[in-house]
């Protein structure tokens, strides 16, 4: 007998269809899984064929093939396992047609019949509701996920049990339901505060700047100067994710396997710091089946690269395409898959090799110097909007108070960050970094004082056009905090102060 499924995969972080076709004939026992399957896919005919017998249900012992369509659409992971036994059980007979018909089904069995928590569920929640979908049928774990998108029954399942019952009509299940007051709450507080840093006060401005407007930023310095705890504490004065943008991150990090089984949705902007040892792939992803790197788990979040010189060049470069158009693309046999990565980028790094104490105390030579930062390139440095020097906090500095709260400041970023919103609305940018160069013209007018110090600049440091619209970006940022519509001189001087690497640091 011919039974069909329907279930879904995942590629990038969009969702597709895939049918489970079962066959059960007369002939030799055996079980044969088609379709483009990788191993994890093939294993479950193991898998499946213990859950029926350890549920206490008939196996069939005749030739089963179970085929996934579309064929030519590469199969991986263990989440059609559930759709897998939910199409042999329909063929002989046990689960009744009706309810399955317009269903999707995703889990992985345990060989007892338990069924276990699979990644990828948020983007098959969303692919639900496009397609239009009325129930999903996923692990118990999976469910706090999946109940984010309105629209879809998410039905949640702990056992190959629960799902027999609840398709043959024995037992209602109600649908997982979103808890809106859970995300009402706001994300649990880590400690950090950029009250705790002392001194720093230019640093700490610089920060602000780059939280308003979405700004990347590279901290230059010698060790223990406080670079580290000024990149931690970025996260604490950015607004807090809208409901579409925690969408968006959870979607990632879903797909990544990152999500903790029965997790909702990702309440704290992320905050990702690979060792910079780190390959190409692991930071912008890969992989035979294209998989989400850091770049992408830092999406709406900051992505801070702690010593940058030390990271490979070849792996430094590959952050271009997505600074500038905040999407990675990447292209593999199995096919393309594009991932978000609109990440804040904060760089540290120290003035030379030997991460000497001071300028004073430094022996390296000038040259080893200039060899050590000649490893970031002309074009990466050009799309960081800020470079700023952290000296050595002096002794009285550390006795000082740290100034501001995290509160305080965060007040100012929100406020600035509305102005950018309603001026930019319909254009698809939310913050000021991200402006294309017509915005930038179209929003970012100077006054003629303010002109001539702009072509200052430009002749003195060698500005690029990108390093040119860079300095209006950051200088439109200093007139919202400032509460401003107008760009004055004051501003593009303070934004050109920022450009300490086109100067020669």
């Amino acid at each position: 007998m011919l039974a069909r499924v329907r279930s879904s995969t995942v590629f990038g972080i969009e969702a597709a269809d895939v049918f489970v076709e079962v066959d059960v004939a007369p002939g030799l026992p055996s079980f044969t899984t088609v379709g483009l399957p990788d191993s994890a896919v093939r294993e479950s005919r193991d898998r499946v064929r213990a859950a029926i017998r350890n549920a206490g249900l008939d196996f069939p012992v005749d030739r089963i093939t179970v085929n996934l369509a579309p064929a030519d659409l590469r199969k991986e992971g263990a989440a059609f396992d559930l759709p897998m036994a939910l199409g042999i059980l329909l063929a002989t007979g046990i689960v009744k047609p009706g309810l399955i018909e317009d269903a999707i089904a995703l889990g992985e069995l345990s060989l007892d019949g338990h069924i276990r928590p699979v990644r990828g569920v948020l983007p098959v929640a969303l692919h639900c509701r496009r397609r239009g979908v009325p129930r999903l049928l996923v692990p118990a774990g999976n469910a706090a996920e999946a109940a984010v998108v309105s629209g879809v029954g998410v039905i949640p399942l702990a056992t190959l049990h629960d799902a027999l019952e609840y398709l043959n009509g024995e037992r209602e299940i109600p649908a997982h339901r979103h808890d809106p007051d859970a995300w009402n709450a706001g994300p649990e507080a880590d400690g950090l505060d950029l009250a705790d840093v002392r001194g720093h006060a230019w640093a700490k401005r610089a920060l602000e700047i780059a939280a308003a407007g979405g700004h990347n930023l590279l901290m230059l310095g010698p060790p223990g100067s406080g670079k580290t705890m000024l990149a931690r504490r970025l996260g604490t004065i950015l607004p807090p994710l809208a409901l579409e943008e925690a969408i968006e991150v959870t979607a990632v990090w879903s797909v990544a396997g990152l999500l903790p089984a029965g997790h909702g949705l990702v309440r704290e902007r992320p905050f990702r710091a690979p060792h910079h040892t780190a390959s190409g792939a692991g930071l912008i992803g890969g992989g035979s089946v294209p998989h989400p790197g850091e770049a992408s788990l830092a999406h709406l979040g900051v992505l801070f690269l702690d010593e940058l010189p030390e990271f490979s060049q070849r792996v430094l470069e590959s952050l271009r395409q997505p600074l500038e158009d905040g999407t990675v693309v990447v292209s593999r046999a199995a096919g393309s898959a594009a991932f978000p990565a609109r990440f804040q980028l904060v760089g540290a790094a120290n003035p030379c090799r030997r991460g000497c104490a001071s300028l004073e105390a430094c022996v390296c030579t000038a040259g080893e110097k200039r060899q050590y930062l000649a490893r970031l390139s002309r074009p990466l440095l050009d799309r960081i909007d800020l470079h700023l020097e952290v000296p050595a906090v002096a002794y009285t500095d550390l006795s000082a108070s740290g100034g501001e709260s995290s509160t305080a400041v965060r007040a100012r970023v929100e406020a600035a960050r509305r102005r950018q919103v309603e001026r930019l609305a319909g254009s698809g940018a939310r913050v000021n970094a991200r402006m294309s160069g017509r915005q930038v013209r179209r929003f970012c007018p100077v006054p003629p004082e303010a002109t001539r110090l702009l072509a200052q600049a430009v002749s003195r440091l060698g500005l690029s056009a990108r390093g040119h619209d860079r300095v209006l970006k950051v200088a439109r940022t200093i007139a919202d905090l400032a509460g401003c519509e107008t760009i004055t001189a004051e501003y593009v001087s303070e934004a050109v102060q920022y450009r300490g690497l086109d100067r020669g640091l």
